[in-house]
Formats: structure tokens, C-alpha cells, sequence
């Protein structure tokens, strides 16, 4: 298994509000895209990424991996309120969090925000986690194009985030993983700017994993690196 990830501020953003998991001994991989002013997004995300791997440290072998995952980001949640709760300044922030826990042939995923998990399989690229956003449940009701929500002035409002509340609904999932397969997980950085057609063809590409992040990552900055930019790749060797 081999894993490599990559941030960007972008060209727009003082900060960069993006945390991302990259544990190879763990096998544990996953992006945050933390959003609340004065520095609070900043402070979600970090947030997130250290109570999940903390939680999973402790209880990984307690239940079975979906549980222990499930767990892990409703933790995360319930750290991220109470630091909000406890400081005004932080009031009201939030962060979005993918992550994925690999065992052997099987892939676990957790899923909250519009941060992305995609699934790269013989050239073929498939999402497999939901934007949970106002644009997104526009395109999944028919009711919005995707160029339409690229440019939408409400493209950036979530319909759930780790932090808001003192319990989140967790999205799980668990897919088979085959030789050479790919996961690619991002923040909304790239995915807004980048079609999925665009992310197949740099993934088609024989590069190395570091080449391939940095070829998407120029590419959602020459498109106007509006915000912050995040993307790990896991490829099963």
C-alpha cells in the first residue's frame, strides 16, 4: 500500500483551514476542511484529526471496524462542540471529515461535509461518499447541473458538519479493495474546480503518486485556487 497526500492554501486564503490523516501503519487515511472565523476552521480540523486517530488508537480490535470508525468521528464531534461551547471566540465552528481504515481487501469509510472519497478502478473513477451541501442535494434532486453548483453563490453551505451539534449523522460505508486499486480523498478545493473526468485522466497517467498531486493541484489553481486544496492518494499495490 502506498499513500501520499498534499495541501495547498491556494491563491485566495490567508490560512490554510485543511487537515488531512496519513497513518501507513495504521492503514488509516482520511482529509477535514475546517470552516469559523478567526482561526477557528483551522482549529476544527485539527480538532477532528486528533481525536479520531486518538479514539482509534485506543479501541481499534474493541468492535468491529465500522463501529470503532463510527465512533471515532462521533468523538471527534462531541470535541469539537465542547471546545466551541467552552470558547466564544469559536462559537459556531465546524469542519467536514472523510476518512478511510483499510483492512486487508476491505476499505471502511466515514463521511461527513462535502470533502470527498473517490474509488479509482480500471480507469474508472467512482464517487462514493455524498456532498452533504445545498448544492449537492440540489444535483442529487435534478434540480442543479454541476456547472451550475461550481458557480452557485451558496456552494460553500453545508448541510452537516462535524461540531454544530452535540450528535452528528455519520455516513459509513465499506467497499471491496482490488490490486491497483486507488483512493483518492479530497477537500472541496479541488472537487469544485475539477470534473471527474479531469481527475480519471490525471489518475490514468503511469506518474507516481507524488506527480499525480501535484499535476491536481496545479490544475485547481490554475482554474483560480479559490480556496484551500487537499489531496491524498492510497493505491493498493
Amino acid at each position: 500500500m502506498l499513500a501520499e497526500a498534499a495541501t495547498h492554501t491556494g491563491l485566495v486564503r490567508q490560512n490554510n483551514e485543511d487537515a488531512y490523516i496519513l497513518i501507513p501503519e495504521l492503514q488509516l487515511y482520511g482529509v477535514a476542511d475546517g470552516m469559523g472565523g478567526h482561526a477557528a476552521g483551522e482549529v476544527a480540523s485539527s480538532l477532528a484529526v486528533d481525536a479520531l486517530v486518538k479514539y482509534i488508537q485506543r479501541n481499534a480490535g474493541s468492535a468491529q471496524p465500522e463501529k470503532v470508525l463510527a465512533g471515532a468521528v462521533q468523538h471527534a464531534n462531541r470535541e469539537i462542540y465542547r471546545q466551541a461551547q467552552k470558547e466564544p471566540s469559536r462559537a459556531g465552528m465546524g469542519t467536514t471529515l472523510s476518512v478511510v481504515w483499510v483492512f486487508e481487501s476491505t476499505v471502511y469509510l466515514a463521511h461527513v461535509g462535502d470533502s470527498r472519497i473517490y474509488l479509482f478502478r480500471n480507469d474508472t473513477l467512482k464517487l462514493l461518499t455524498k456532498d452533504h451541501s445545498f448544492v449537492g442535494e440540489m444535483m442529487r434532486n435534478g434540480n442543479m447541473t454541476q456547472e451550475e453548483a461550481q458557480h452557485h453563490p451558496q456552494r460553500n453551505l453545508l448541510t452537516r458538519a462535524l461540531g454544530i451539534e452535540q450528535d452528528v449523522l455519520v455516513d459509513t460505508d465499506r467497499v471491496s479493495l482490488k490490486e491497483q486499486d486507488t483512493l483518492l480523498l479530497c477537500t472541496d478545493g479541488l472537487s469544485s474546480l475539477l470534473s471527474s473526468e479531469e481527475i480519471c485522466q490525471v489518475l490514468s497517467n503511469p506518474d507516481n503518486l507524488s506527480s499525480k498531486l501535484n499535476v491536481l493541484i496545479d490544475l485547481a489553481l490554475k482554474r483560480g485556487g479559490h480556496d484551500n486544496i487537499t489531496v491524498l492518494l492510497v493505491q493498493n499495490t
